[in-house]
């Protein structure tokens, strides 16, 4: 199953013309209101047009919601698009690993951390992503009420450190968790608030927690780290990968280099799918139909089996509800860029220095693309029967030269994950709508609490591809 890509509908990008967005204040500009509620204010500059001049404090921001403009500045990363300078509490935690690199520097981590992550990699990694979730679904009963933002952080946590780490030791999913949790919501709070704004010496509460909090990730990683250089057999985890990986000069990641990569994978690999599964199983409660379709995949596909690398390629619907899912709800809501010298969009020069932003949640939800947007209806991905979807309209992991290297491993283990525990049971979510929270991704606003009904008995003997 793939994205079907073709020409947008109504596409306006022929002669763009940018138009004035909604008027700002003195010094901060727009950032009042994209503070109170980034989301909102992202689909209230949609309705603007398709180029709309705003203000980001004092600086210059131009956002796009064709999917031909999110194209140019995706694939023009890099070349006539730089990554921006992003926060204080950002850069303390992701310190400078390929997500902030730039030019040559990026290029050479790019090389070094691609191979970790190659689809051959990935298929190693499933049968872990697979056992991980068929001990959580052995762990739960008819009846149970169960958390499942504490469910899904948990096995997605134990994932991460089994792929990344080669461990299983308690002690650094609950420390590395606990600091993530913190630094997910100080990056939200300085993004969206005046911290934005304030110069990198100035002090404040949130700065400070967040210092505290990356001295704990530094110090786990450091400590596994060493553990990995002190073993004598070669392991087949990430971070080892990263530690023998060599670029073309012959030379290895510095200690700091491995620090940032292993965190950057640690987030992708556990933040992002955690997210995504909680709005998943928050989408199926509300949506038997949908439910009925996935449990008929997984009862045609699998049996009275767990699922394995060989069951993702059949597993179309399974797919298509995580893909809606992250239409839906985003996990990575925001992607932005700073024009260079030479920067155009659909032919129209870009005044260097200005920030271009584009929203996943905003286009995501534009009706030109995606008929009933705010309908959860996984049948629009069918590769035969569903709708024609312009390319980039669907952006959930980027795109172009800097697309997120853990596509895959993002997919793969979204998809086992929700087949062995759907095969099994359904999750009846508690009445009530559960918001977005914008921060380092996209949360939930509370505690996602639900029942779980068993949907079969559990198979005497479960076996992992």
């Amino acid at each position: 199953m793939s994205t079907q890509t073709g020409p947008a509908l109504g596409t306006t990008s022929h002669d763009p013309v940018p138009v004035p967005g909604p008027k700002g204040l003195p010094l901060l500009g727009n950032l009042p209101q994209f503070g109170k509620n980034p989301l909102a204010f992202f689909e209230l500059l949609r309705g603007h047009g398709d180029l709309v001049r705003w203000r980001f404090g004092r600086n210059r921001c131009l956002f796009v919601s064709d999917p031909d403009h999110i194209g140019e500045l995706l694939t023009e990363t890099e070349r006539t698009f730089d990554q921006p300078r992003l926060g204080i509490a950002f850069r303390t935690v992701m310190g400078d690993g390929i997500i902030v690199a730039r030019g040559r520097e990026w290029r050479r981590k790019r090389s070094l951390v691609q191979p970790s992550v190659r689809p051959k990699q990935v298929k190693s990694y499933a049968a872990t992503m697979a056992a991980s979730a068929v001990e959580l679904a052995d762990s739960w009963s008819d009846g149970e009420r169960v958390d499942i933002k504490r469910e899904m952080a948990a096995l997605t946590q134990k994932i991460a450190v089994r792929t990344i780490f080669g461990a299983d030791t308690p002690a650094d999913s609950e420390a590395m968790g606990r600091a993530m949790d913190v630094a997910q919501a100080e990056i939200g709070k300085e993004f969206a608030g005046i911290g934005a704004l304030l110069p990198d010496w100035v002090p404040t509460p949130g700065r400070a927690r967040i210092r505290k909090a990356a001295a704990v990730i530094d110090a786990e990683v450091a400590r596994v780290v060493a553990r990995h250089r002190d073993g004598e057999t070669e392991r087949p985890d990430l971070l080892s990968r990263l530690l023998t990986a060599v670029d073309e000069s012959g030379e290895r990641l510095s200690d700091a280099e491995i620090r940032d990569e292993t965190v950057t994978l640690y987030i992708g690999g556990h933040e992002t799918t955690s997210s995504t599964l909680v709005w998943a199983w928050y989408l199926l409660s509300r949506n038997p139909r949908v439910r009925a379709a996935l449990t008929e995949e997984l009862d045609r596909v699998l049996g009275d089996r767990e699922p394995g690398i060989d069951d993702y390629a059949q597993l179309t619907y399974t797919q298509a509800v995580v893909k809606e899912t992250l239409r839906l709800y985003p996990t990575i809501w925001l992607i932005t860029g700073v024009a260079k010298e030479g920067a155009r969009l659909g032919g129209m020069p870009v005044e260097e220095g200005t920030r271009v932003w584009s929203s996943q949640w905003s286009t995501h939800r534009d009706p030109r693309w995606f008929p009933e947007p705010e309908e959860f209806r996984p049948e629009r991905w069918d590769a035969t029967s569903g709708d024609e979807i312009a390319e980039y309209a669907w952006f959930p992991f980027g795109g172009g030269p800097r697309v997120c290297l853990g596509t895959r491993f993002a997919m793969v283990e979204a998809v086992l994950i929700l087949a062995v525990l759907a095969r099994r049971f359904s999750l009846d979510v508690d009445p009530g709508t559960v918001e977005p929270v914008p921060s380092l991704t996209l949360q939930p606003d509370r505690d996602v609490l639900a029942t779980v009904r068993m949907q079969r008995a559990t198979p005497p003997a479960p076996t992992v591809a």
